[in-house]
């Protein structure tokens, strides 16, 4: 999980807090699902177990986790994101303010265009070009309470899979910023029909080896959502 990647020492409690809120905001560990094993995680974090069990505690209390012990036991996340409406889709753009916004969209529209440029001009191996395709296939069959989450992972995958870690954790930093304002947005049918034939787009150009078409792919299907949102909210 790139999202899970190791922290700083300086900040190893904050940082270990976001890097597990991000896990979970992006639905990389599903509603329902447990953490890695207490051992492998705080390995993959680069962290001490004491300063996990300390993270872990501190989403406990706010209601990220639920910690259960035994053999059976773990930490569970139990955030399930709200329902989107148009009054939730306005709250959240007053509370980000439109300047951050702007910025928050346009970070995104970098960073995931450069990534699909990037993974399309390198050549898939085999191996890739599954992972990818199957990506897309689980989005393609999500139901639309895991609608969200399978976009996110196939969102990601394509950075994921460029090989590069800090781009990797570019992108993942570039959807949770505008995480809330996706989940706000109102999913309709037409809506998600149009995103599956972008997000097909996407993989063709990128399998192809066009980093031209891979950009105008994701630029297209990006510039897409923000007409959405400005639509729910004029």
């Amino acid at each position: 999980m790139t999202v899970l990647r190791p922290v700083r020492a300086g900040n190893a409690f904050e940082e270990t807090v976001e890097r597990l809120l991000q896990a979970i905001k992006l639905g990389v560990v599903a509603p329902g699902e447990k953490l890695p094993p207490e051992r492998e995680l705080a390995v993959q974090l680069g962290i001490s177990r004491v300063t996990l069990r300390d993270a872990i505690r501190a989403l406990q209390e706010a209601g990220y986790l639920d910690v259960r012990r035994g053999r059976y036991g773990g930490a569970f996340v139990i955030y399930v994101p709200p329902t989107p409406g148009a009054a939730d889709l306005r709250k959240v753009v007053a509370d980000m303010g439109a300047a951050d916004l702007a910025d928050a969209l346009t970070f995104r529209m970098a960073v995931e265009c450069g990534a699909a440029q990037v993974l399309a001009a390198s050549g898939l191996t085999p191996l890739q070009r599954a992972t990818l395709e199957r990506r897309l296939s689980d989005l393609d069959e999500a139901s639309l309470a895991d609608y969200r989450r399978l976009d996110t992972a196939f969102h990601l995958s394509i950075a994921e899979l460029t090989g590069s870690s800090l781009l990797a954790a570019a992108c993942a930093d570039a959807r949770l910023r505008v995480s809330d304002l996706l989940d706000a947005i109102p999913m309709l049918q037409a809506n998600l029909d149009h995103a599956a034939a972008q997000h097909r787009a996407m993989v063709t150009a990128i399998v192809s080896g066009d980093p031209e078409a891979a950009r105008c792919a994701v630029a297209e299907h990006l510039e897409g959502t923000a007409a959405l949102l400005r639509a729910f909210l004029s």
